[in-house]
């Protein structure tokens, strides 16, 4: 004879349940789940607690039973600006590894730095019933943003903004780009270039005030003849290089507004005869992985780009989780390699 079954719900034999795991860690069963999600806020000894439970009892979440039960579909909406940009790259990774943990996929679509392509992505994600959208900065207004986190989470980067449903993550490109142009004036240099990136971009806008700053307080000239755009793309730093050359006086150090730029223009000038460092200083801006592999490796402005990504991923599961995170955007950070060196006599 069957023995009745007391309960509606039964679990398989010998199924772990996250029940059984808090009750190993000594927390509640809530406490457990929002380690899992990566919304806790708890001590390291009641994480580490926790995952001893986990790892000793073999427990294995159930991401497809979790979103039946909260109605969601455990996809999170992303719209990057290129996919194939290394330092976009960084960012998708971050956020990529901190939803996987919690049992979240991301959704990627790339933006291309027009409004209208990152309007489209967002109505396609929508249409995919994500549960929230994260945006790396793009050029959406900030009343569009707002209106999309009247119905949906929302996090984005590279800006200042505050909204109920919304959360925002900057970085200090003024300081990151101040802290580069300060390495060449302490260098000995006093003419500087400067290969800008997309004019109507926040972190262009930004890291030129950071490059001008810094003049004004060695009590240097800005020169707009020293200026030039670079698009933040390598073949951009070339064609600015170019440009610089044909301008006179000459001057002895770049500083690039982003990585890619730098080494485009590191391509121009060793096509022209001339050498980074010997001839010209040279510093970019991001510190992505090919920079330590450039020749020589290249003095840059470290930004967290892989942090962010899980920051602004983690900002989305609090979110969903009813909570808020306190986040805080590490600070910009000089990287001095080997593309440096004092200003010729």
């Amino acid at each position: 004879m069957h023995k009745a079954i007391r309960s509606g719900r039964t679990e398989p034999p010998g199924k772990v349940t996250l029940e059984m795991v808090a009750s190993a860690a000594g927390v509640s069963p809530s406490t457990v789940s929002r380690i899992l999600n990566g919304t806790a806020v708890v001590s390291d000894e009641k994480r580490a607690a926790v995952d001893r439970a986990i790892a000793k009892l073999g427990f294995v979440p159930d991401p497809v039973a979790r979103g039946l039960a909260g109605g969601r579909t455990l996809s999170i909406g992303v719209v990057t600006q290129a996919i194939d940009s290394p330092f976009y790259g960084a960012a998708l990774r971050g956020i990529e590894v901190a939803l996987g943990a919690a049992g979240y996929s991301p959704l990627f679509m790339s933006g291309r730095w027009q409004a209208q392509e990152e309007a489209r992505c967002i109505d396609v994600l929508r249409s995919r019933r994500v549960d929230g959208l994260i945006v790396l900065t793009g050029r959406l207004s900030d009343s569009a943003l707002r209106s999309v986190a009247r119905t949906l989470p929302v996090v984005v980067t590279g800006r200042r903004l505050k909204a109920s449903n919304l959360v925002s993550l900057d970085f200090d490109h003024r300081e990151g780009a101040r802290q580069a142009t300060q390495h060449l004036i302490d260098l000995g240099h006093r003419r500087i270039a400067f290969i800008g990136g997309v004019a109507e971009h926040p972190d262009a806008v930004e890291r030129e005030k950071g490059y001008r700053i810094a003049l004004e307080a060695a009590g240097l000239r800005f020169d707009p003849a020293l200026c030039v755009p670079g698009a933040f793309t390598e073949h951009g730093g070339l064609q600015a290089v170019e440009q610089l050359l044909e301008r006179r006086p000459r001057w002895t150090a770049i500083f690039a507004a982003n990585d890619q730029m730098a080494l485009g223009a590191a391509l121009g000038l060793h096509r022209r005869g001339l050498h980074v460092p010997d001839d010209v200083s040279l510093v970019g801006f991001d510190d992505v992985a090919a920079s330590m592999y450039a020749v020589p490796p290249l003095t840059t402005v470290h930004n967290p780009i892989h942090e962010i990504g899980e920051l602004a991923a983690r900002a989305m599961l609090a979110m969903l989780a009813g909570e808020r995170l306190p986040l805080e955007v590490p600070a910009p950070r000089l990287v001095v390699r080997e593309s440096t060196r004092h200003a010729p006599a």
